[in-house]
């Protein structure tokens, strides 16, 4: 008999083998030595490039949409009297010799410079009128926008009859103006009015301010894309964006002069800022992952594909400056059908519709 008391309570049994058991946590060395290390792992595609960056529009907009300083414009007003008053002077003592010494030419000097003047206030009554004609667009586009709002039939009828008597010089309106004065007495609504005000009078004018802006984007894309010279598509950008507003106006019936299309310019670039516009949106996303692809090929045809998006959206808030309504039931233009038709048209398979 042994004297070894016998042992009770609970057996454990292992079911599997000893070799087959959990070996515990391996020491420091030999668990940094078996785990994945991240430099050993295979390269990844190379991500994709950046974004061709429109060096030329920004160039346009830093141009035209900056206002200068109060000094700048001082120095600019003073420069411009003092060279017209210097010049008046020296016009004057020569047609003075003139009469002195050659009475006839000097009088030929006098009737010269009596057409000139006569020619320089042309000018500047023209531009008056045209700059008081879109102030009055302008004045009716805020017409709209307070019937609309404040739902006033009153207001709609006014802003109606203004439409019509800005566009009464309009021959391709003839048709739209009457079908207008005659089925407005049956519309009892100021929202349906200006609905159809909309649709008769400023549906075709659409078509011909998108056809101007597909011709805009396709210039600028192409002159990016195939001028070499660093400030020669700066130049061909700003000429093909002041004419596709200068177009806007004329359009809509604003008919902005030489000052006063360069006035236009500067209310549209102010308009891209107050309104957030030169962010990339919805409309702007596709066109610019587009110029990122073409980049891969052709740096210059990339840049070129994003100035011409900016292009267009320059000339859609061209539009909402330059139009006398709002957009109610015709659809505002997207950037990316407008750069899709330019581009096609820069490769002759433009179909209009």
């Amino acid at each position: 008999m042994s004297d070894t008391p016998p042992r009770r309570g609970p057996v454990l049994i292992e079911l599997d083998p000893p070799e087959a058991a959990d070996p515990g946590p391996a020491p420091a060395e030999e668990a940094r030595t078996d785990a994945p290390n991240p430099a050993d792992a295979p390269p990844i595609d190379e991500a994709s490039p950046l974004l061709p960056r429109p060096r030329t529009m920004e160039m346009v907009t830093r141009l035209v949409g900056r206002p200068p300083s109060r000094l700048t414009r001082f120095f600019i007003n003073s420069g411009v009297a003092l060279f017209t008053f210097l010049l008046s002077i020296a016009a004057l003592n020569f047609i003075n010799d003139l009469l002195t010494r050659y009475p006839v030419l000097g009088w030929i000097g006098v009737a010269l410079f009596a057409l000139f003047t006569l020619a320089a206030l042309g000018m500047a009554w023209r531009e008056y009128r045209a700059w008081a004609r879109f102030a009055r667009i302008d004045a009716i586009q805020r017409r709209a926008g307070a019937a609309l709002a404040d739902d006033s039939m009153d207001g709609a009828r006014a802003v109606t009859d203004q439409l019509l008597a800005i566009y009464a010089k309009r021959p391709e309106l003839d048709w739209h103006r009457k079908r207008l004065a005659d089925n407005r007495g049956d519309v009892f609504d100021a929202r349906t009015l200006l609905t159809m005000a909309e649709t008769e009078l400023l549906a075709q004018l659409d078509q011909d301010a998108r056809r101007e802006i597909e011709a805009a984007a396709r210039t600028v894309a192409a002159a990016t894309a195939l001028i070499p010279l660093a400030l020669a598509d700066v130049a061909a950008a700003l000429a093909a964006n002041l004419r596709m507003i200068r177009r806007m106006a004329e359009i809509y019936g604003g008919r902005a002069g030489a000052v006063g299309g360069w006035r236009l310019a500067r209310t549209v670039m102010t308009h891209l800022v107050a309104t957030g516009a030169v962010a990339a949106g919805d409309d702007l996303i596709h066109t610019v992952a587009g110029g990122g692809v073409l980049a891969r090929v052709s740096k210059r045809f990339g840049e070129g594909v994003v100035n011409g998006a900016l292009t267009a959206r320059v000339g859609i808030a061209a539009m909402e400056v330059c139009r006398p309504l709002p957009f109610i039931a015709q659809p505002r233009p997207k950037v990316g059908n407008l750069v899709t038709r330019g581009l096609r048209g820069l490769f002759g398979s433009d179909e209009r519709g």
